[in-house]
């Protein structure tokens, strides 16, 4: 039996160490962040889809897809939010399902999906549980601000662009803060592993 963890927080609470710490246990994971990179590349239907209908303003000169500058306009903008997660979504979640079924094939018993918009999405039919990772929003502001260099009014805009943290944690399964050190997200992280293999 293979128990499916969808995994997911907001921008900056620490999904990425999570990640590693998944990694290093050799539970494989899969990253819709990296698939949604993947499906935008060059010349790939959601790439083509994206280059007609939000214009060539949004490429760089080599014709990938000016990430940044898209990422602004969609963040300010619900509507245009809600066409490109129209092009992306149908798509990662195909890409999404056949990685898993590969892990399953393969025989592993617990496979983490890593899906940032997991909630926003509505993609918990795919799941047989999630976890959020969580932390007060004036620490998610600071790191958000540290990691990518942004002012507090854009680093604002990115958290509230998504659902809140508070609604992710009162859909989720399991909960973890991610307050102190990565060490202790460690632990709270292997305890959860202990309470997932004594559930199942």
């Amino acid at each position: 039996m293979t128990l499916v963890l969808g995994l997911t927080g907001g921008i900056a609470t620490g999904k990425s160490t999570a990640d590693k710490f998944f990694e290093e246990k050799n539970i494989p994971i899969v990253d819709c962040d990296e698939i949604a990179h993947n499906i935008m590349n060059v010349n790939k239907p959601a790439w083509k889809d994206i280059k007609e209908i939000f214009g060539e303003k949004y490429l760089n000169e080599d014709q990938t897809i000016n990430r940044k500058k898209l990422g602004k306009l969609v963040f300010n903008d619900p509507t245009k939010m809600k066409i490109l997660n129209e092009i992306t979504h149908p798509r990662i979640f195909q890409e999404m399902e056949s990685q898993i079924a590969q892990y399953k094939s393969e025989g592993y018993s617990l496979i983490i999906v890593d899906a940032p918009v997991l909630f926003e999405s509505h993609s918990e039919k795919y799941y047989d549980k999630t976890l959020v990772i969580s932390l007060p929003q004036d620490l998610q502001i600071k790191r958000l601000m540290a990691r990518n260099n942004l002012t507090k009014e854009e680093a604002l805009s990115r958290i509230n662009s998504q659902m809140s943290l508070k609604e992710k944690e009162a859909r989720a399964t399991y909960v973890i803060e991610n307050t102190g050190s990565v060490e202790d997200l460690y632990k709270k992280l292997n305890e959860l592993l202990t309470k997932i293999k004594y559930e199942g």
